[in-house]
């Protein structure tokens, strides 16, 4: 994982954070379970970035990021979510050489120009829906806006559940708020407070731990 000590001190510290949604422009979806036409495909990525915003009681940023305000939009994943094809997401075998890399990710993210109406955005990026192993593999990425400085870079896998395809992986979205609400912050929070126990970035250090 990723993380700038100076600035997730700061981030700490502001009371509101900027949803931007789910993007998909980088995930692999395994073939079985995904062989939709365009348009119910895209039907889905939709679908799971609006249940984030009408059901924030359930998926609930808010108390996971220890933010009081949490504002969306979703206009930049929206229009690169809907620019995808099937071609680009569905591959009949996932195996590590589709695997995204914690640099790729940073610097994929770095490429964004993201909405500024906050200092810090969050973002998930999705790296993989495997129906075979029935795991998903999940970046999440907050990023101060202004220069679109990495703050937090991590890879989580979630298991899915539920009826129905949009619900079934709807899930992994609510595991990962979860974990993060009950454990992840407290993680990143004690990184900083006793940085020579873990693997701290420093602002200006561009190494990266895969």
């Amino acid at each position: 994982m990723y993380l700038n000590e100076e600035l997730f001190i700061d981030f700490l510290n502001v009371k509101e954070i900027l949803w931007t949604g789910i993007n998909f422009a980088k995930a692999h979806f395994t073939q079985k379970g995904f062989d939709f036409p365009q348009e119910v495909l895209q039907n889905y990525l939709k679908d799971w970035n609006t249940l984030i915003i009408n059901d924030q009681k359930k998926y609930d940023i808010r108390m996971s990021f220890r933010k009081p305000v949490v504002n969306y939009d979703l206009s930049l994943v929206s229009k690169i979510n809907k620019s995808l094809k099937p071609s680009q997401l569905l591959i009949r075998n996932l195996d590590i050489t589709v695997m995204l890399s914690e640099e790729q990710v940073r610097e994929y993210m770095d490429t964004l120009d993201l909405p500024k109406a906050q200092k810090y955005a969050l973002m998930i990026i999705v790296e993989s829906f495997d129906n075979d192993t029935k795991m998903a593999a999940l970046w999440v990425t907050v990023v101060r806006t202004e220069d679109s400085e990495m703050v937090l870079c991590e890879k989580f896998l979630k298991t899915p559940s539920g009826i129905g395809t949009r619900n079934y992986w709807a899930r992994t979205f609510y595991n990962l708020l979860f974990d993060i609400k009950t454990h992840a912050y407290l993680r990143w929070e004690n990184m900083v407070k006793q940085p020579d126990d873990y693997t701290v970035i420093a602002a200006k250090d561009n190494n990266t731990d895969d």
